[in-house]
């Protein structure tokens, strides 16, 4: 290996620094797999005991027949999809938003469903495109930022949520003027008298559910004792629970499902599983959400209590969690809901209280995000199929004529794909192709920084550090971080863009690569809350603008 690098180095240098293009290197950027037996001895490819690969596929995948009748058949679809399209008023509009939902987390996932070949519900939408991420002042966002932008339709600064870029973290003076809030997409649906609500499977006080209805200059904000911990005064930088049940936005939702109530109750008070609230103000927020609505209102905490809601509730606010619901492998099924059972619930509510007015629903699979900050791409990927299942039960229980749903992420993370392994090869394995240069496998999933430094390398006698040999580890444990390069106590998010999938009305709007605070304005459009379309009526909705 020394004298291969002497080699390589050499070649650079009579280049006059640059790499001259070689049969040898490009074989070595590219290599074949044909075998184990082919490999024997040749140290750049060497698979020493890696098993010979195998193609574990259907046998009709040999023939070319396949995937041509194939690629007619989804010619066909995307003919069919795209010849006609609907320009009908989009009456009802949901975005499901998959938190860290990067496009290698997709494609990892579709291995977890059970091969390359599958699909996500939201992938077969007639409709895709791109969003660039970037905050007002950063090249890689955060949940707040972006929140602000496809929900609010303007770029802000990283760590505030529906603010304007005038107001900079933690800047409780700029939060408390009323030029610098941003209304989102539920304002303005509010405003036409369509019923509203989100689900997060985070905290409801979150920085992205946040921006459905808060102005706050700290994500962080989430209640009283937060504020003045960061020497700010909560009279006049209103926490962001607090805005939930007393803002304008807040206190119109129909729909509140989520995880956090420590966060809208006093420190002397437990919730129901025992933990104690954090606020120092003496407030008992659910209490006071309570008594601001009707006998038809009712406060959730279980599944049960959720699943049993009758027909003639007008709003509801469950909090299942002291903070973030737990992830779907850990979660206890008699007491926390679904994502899917939450999005079930809120539907039947949005459509009885809309009163054929409409509605908005915001539904965030929240914890894709947190399971790759801590590497745990088991979670994050199994997160991503639960957020799937949302999407699809909302898809097949509603018209494409008349209800637009768009399906997106905020931000990427530095997850990827490596490697040449076999189809199908365990997605959460080692690559099965090939060793790397230390005579050791590597994993198919990996990230670029984080805390599963610590399960791909080990400091031997002497201080050498040498990689550990994954075959002597159970990579299919929840709780296994996968290896990343450079240790982090936190993987960063990524910078580069993410999908943006749309089904219904106006769905054509959602393609080629936009801004991602253009997403807000799209959907406004195809549901008639836009100022470019003055007046917009079906049979019985019309609808004028209101800024």
């Amino acid at each position: 290996m020394i004298m291969q690098l002497f080699a390589f180095g050499a070649l650079i240098a009579l280049a006059g620094g640059h790499v001259l293009p070689t049969r040898d290197a490009e074989r070595r950027m590219h290599p074949l797999f044909e075998g184990a037996a082919i490999h024997q001895g040749a140290r750049r490819f060497k698979r020493g005991y890696m098993p010979e690969m195998t193609f574990a596929s259907q046998r009709v995948e040999q023939y070319a027949d396949y995937w041509r009748s194939l690629a007619s058949q989804t010619l066909e679809q995307q003919l069919e999809s795209k010849m006609r399209l609907n320009t009908q008023l989009a009456k009802n509009t949901i975005l499901f938003l998959g938190d860290g939902m990067s496009i290698p987390t997709i494609t990892a996932g579709r291995v977890y469903l059970g091969g390359e070949e599958k699909q996500f519900a939201f992938e077969q939408f007639p409709y895709v495109g791109l969003s660039k991420t970037y905050c007002a002042n950063m090249q890689v966002a955060d949940s707040a930022c972006t929140a602000t932008a496809y929900l609010g339709g303007v770029k802000a600064n990283y760590g505030t949520v529906g603010v304007t870029a005038a107001v900079r973290l933690k800047d409780c003076q700029a939060q408390a003027q009323p030029e610098n809030h941003v209304a989102s997409i539920a304002a303005w649906a509010q405003r036409q008298g369509m019923s509203t609500g989100l689900i997060t499977t985070t905290s409801v006080s979150h920085a992205s559910p946040a921006g459905v209805y808060a102005h706050v200059a700290n994500r962080d904000w989430e209640n009283d004792a937060d504020v003045k911990a960061d020497d700010a005064d909560p009279t006049v930088c209103t926490d962001i629970a607090s805005q939930l049940i007393n803002g304008e936005v807040g206190r119109n939702l129909n729909v509140i499902l989520g995880g956090g109530s420590q966060n809208f109750l006093p420190e002397h008070v437990r919730d129901p599983s025992g933990v104690f609230g954090k606020r120092k103000d003496g407030r008992n927020l659910i209490e006071e959400w309570q008594r601001q609505h009707t006998n038809s209102a009712h406060y959730v905490h279980t599944r049960r209590q959720l699943l049993e809601l009758n027909n003639q509730t007008s709003r509801v606010l469950g909090l299942f969690a002291p903070y973030h619901m737990p992830y779907h492998l850990d979660a206890d099924a008699a007491e926390q809901p679904t994502l899917e059972e939450m999005v079930q619930a809120a539907l039947g509510i949005l459509e009885r209280q809309s009163a054929g007015r409409g509605y908005f629903l915001f539904v965030e699979g929240g914890r894709i995000d947190h399971g790759h900050h801590d590497t745990l791409a088991l979670r994050a990927i199994d997160e991503t199929a639960e957020f799937d299942k949302s999407v699809r039960w909302a898809r097949t229980h509603s018209s494409v004529d008349d209800t637009l749903i768009v399906v997106t992420s905020d931000h990427s993370h530095t997850m990827s794909l490596a490697g040449y392994s076999s189809r199908k090869n365990d997605i959460f394995g080692i690559n099965d192709g090939q060793l790397a240069a230390d005579d050791l496998p590597y994993a198919t999933l990996s990230y670029a920084n984080g805390p599963g430094y610590n399960s791909n390398y080990l400091k031997e006698d002497g201080g050498t550090v040498k990689r550990k040999n994954l075959r002597s580890i159970n990579m299919k444990n929840k709780d296994f971080m996968f290896p990343t390069a450079v240790p982090l106590a936190s993987e960063t998010h990524g910078g580069d863009d993410v999908a943006v999938f749309a089904s219904g009305p106006y769905a054509h709007l959602f393609t080629g690569v936009f801004e991602q605070h253009f997403i807000p304005h799209a959907m406004a459009y195809a549901s008639c809350l836009s100022g470019a379309r003055s007046m917009c009526s079906d049979t019985s909705i019309t609808r004028l603008w209101s800024s």
